[in-house]
């Protein structure tokens, strides 16, 4: 099976979280990294990570 990659405006809409909450959040180690894209100028998010980091905060909201 392929993961797909997730482009910024795909992550915002699938976490309801804004660009800099997302990169707030990346930089206190609490959102999955994004990988570079050839040539360096663009990143992505492996679809996988972002599924798995929003099934972890329904379980943290359960467990609260």
């Amino acid at each position: 099976m392929t993961d797909t990659l997730m482009r910024a405006p795909a992550v915002r809409l699938a976490t309801g979280y804004s660009r800099s909450s997302i990169y707030a959040l990346m930089k206190a180690g609490k959102f999955p990294k994004p990988v570079t894209l050839a040539g360096g100028g663009a990143v992505a998010w492996r679809s996988s990570d972002v599924a798995a980091w929003i099934a972890a905060q329904g379980k943290q909201a359960v467990a609260a």
